[in-house]
C-alpha cells in the first residue's frame, strides 16, 4: 500500500525518519529551518581556533534536530596576509552498511586568498532522494589573516508553525550616497503571508546613472528561492514612465532600464501572488 496512517498503531515498529522528513516537508517547506528556541545556536569565538555554538533545534529537510548543550568545533589557524571564509555547518549522514542516521557539527575550511574571502561550497544532497549525507549552512567565521572576525549567522530563526504567518525580508541601500533616500520613506521591506508578496520599497533621489542595478540589498529575513518579478514598483518624478524591479535569490533588488543622475524615483506599495514553485528561505 502507498497509504499509510504515520501516527497510528499498526502493531510493529512503522514510523521511518523518511516518513516525518516527507510530513515536516510538506508542514515546514523543502527548506532547512531554524526555530526559536534555546539560543537558537548562538555563535561566539571562546577563542582563536574554538567556535562555540548554543542550544537550538532545527530541520535539515524535514528532519528534526536540536543541541541540548553547547558544542564546540575547531577553526584552523589563518595565514599571515591571506583571507578566508570557513562554514560551520550541521552535516546529517546516514550509514549505508546499517541505516543508522546521525547530525554533528563541522567545518567546512574556505580557500585562502589574498584579496577577497569566498565561502567554500556547500555539498548538496537531497535526503529523500537517497543522499547519505546533506550539509545545513549555520554561520560563517571570516578571517584576515590570523584574525578571526565576528561569526555572520546563515539564518533567520523561525517562530512556530512559521510557515503560516508573515514572512519579511529586510533590505538595506546598496549605497546611500548613490542612493539617497527619502527623508521620510518607506520600510524597504518585502513581507509575504497568505500567499501574498507585500512590496513597500523608499523613494530616493539618486546621484548616479547606472543601468540595470541592484539599488536594496538583502539585510536580514527570508529570500525567495528564485527570482521574482515584482512589476511596476516606482515613477520618476518628471517622466512619462515607470519602473520595474525584480527580487533576486540572494534577497537583493534590481531596478529595471536605470536611472539617471539627479532622478527622483517615486516607490509606490505593490501586492502580487507568490508564483507556483517559490519558496521563502
Amino acid at each position: 500500500m502507498t497509504i499509510e496512517l504515520v501516527d497510528g498503531k499498526a502493531g510493529t515498529a512503522h514510523i521511518s525518519s523518511e516518513d516525518k522528513a516527507i510530513i515536516h516537508q510538506a508542514k515546514f517547506s523543502k527548506s532547512d529551518v531554524v526555530f526559536d528556541w534555546g539560543d537558537a545556536f548562538k555563535c561566539s569565538m571562546s577563542s582563536s581556533n574554538r567556535a562555540t555554538v548554543g542550544t537550538g533545534c532545527a530541520s535539515i529537510q524535514g528532519l528534526d534536530w536540536h543541541i541540548t548543550s553547547a558544542e564546540s568545533v575547531t577553526i584552523s589557524n589563518g595565514s599571515q596576509g591571506m583571507k578566508r571564509n570557513d562554514i560551520i555547518c550541521a552535516h546529517y549522514n546516514r550509514n549505508p552498511k546499517n541505516g543508522n542516521e546521525l547530525v554533528e557539527l563541522v567545518v567546512l575550511k574556505g580557500s585562502p586568498n589574498a584579496t577577497a574571502a569566498a565561502d567554500p561550497t556547500i555539498p548538496s544532497g537531497k535526503i529523500l532522494s537517497g543522499a547519505v549525507d546533506a550539509y545545513m549552512p549555520l554561520w560563517r567565521i571570516p578571517l584576515d589573516g590570523i584574525t578571526v572576525g565576528t561569526p555572520v549567522r546563515l539564518f533567520t530563526p523561525r517562530g512556530a508553525l512559521w510557515d503560516s504567518v508573515t514572512q519579511t525580508c529586510q533590505l538595506t541601500w546598496q549605497n546611500t550616497a548613490s542612493f539617497v533616500p527619502a527623508s521620510y520613506g518607506a520600510s524597504n521591506t518585502i513581507t509575504v503571508k497568505d500567499g501574498l508578496i507585500f512590496v513597500d520599497l523608499s523613494s530616493f533621489r539618486s546621484t548616479v546613472k547606472v543601468g540595470d542595478y541592484r539599488v536594496w540589498l538583502f539585510e536580514a529575513g527570508v529570500k525567495p528561492s528564485k527570482t521574482i518579478d515584482l512589476g511596476c514598483v516606482a515613477n520618476v518624478a518628471g517622466a512619462a514612465y515607470g519602473k520595474q524591479a525584480r527580487w533576486n535569490a540572494d534577497g537583493s533588488v534590481t531596478l529595471i532600464g536605470g536611472v539617471n543622475s539627479s532622478d527622483i524615483v517615486q516607490c509606490f506599495p505593490k501586492i502580487i501572488p507568490v508564483p507556483d514553485g517559490v519558496e521563502f528561505v
